[in-house]
């Protein structure tokens, strides 16, 4: 029966992930049933802040918006990739030769990030004139 003992520690990833799903399942049918179902000319055109629309909604943007937005996303998983790290971090020795090894990789890490940054911001990425 080891198979049974290895199954139920992912007894409580099941449970969220089926819980999730009913959640997200339950919000959709009862929006369908409960939820108004007017159609019409106003309710399709689109909403611009009480504001009728007056060019369309497929323009061009600056490719620096894009870069800013990559930026932002870079960032983001730099913070995602950080959390584990840090989890880690606190429970090694103090004053240990892994947790010094640990330390050197993440300062790497953001020296590296923070390079890009400074090269992006002399390029010119953040100027949005």
């Amino acid at each position: 029966m080891v198979l049974a003992a290895d199954i139920s520690g992912y007894l409580p990833v099941l449970l969220l992930l089926t819980m999730a799903i009913t959640f997200a399942v339950a919000n959709i049918v009862a929006t369908k049933m409960l939820g108004p179902a007017r159609d019409g000319a106003v309710k399709g055109t689109a909403y611009e802040s009480g504001m009728n629309p007056i060019t369309p909604a497929r323009k061009r943007f600056n490719v620096r918006f894009y870069i800013l937005a990559m930026i932002f996303l870079v960032i983001d998983v730099e913070v995602i990739f950080l959390y584990p790290w840090a989890a880690t971090f606190g429970q090694l020795e103090p004053r240990s030769d892994e947790g010094f090894i640990f330390l050197m990789r993440v300062l790497f890490f953001m020296f590296t990030t923070v390079v890009a940054y400074l090269y992006a911001y002399r390029k010119g990425v953040f100027r949005f004139d």
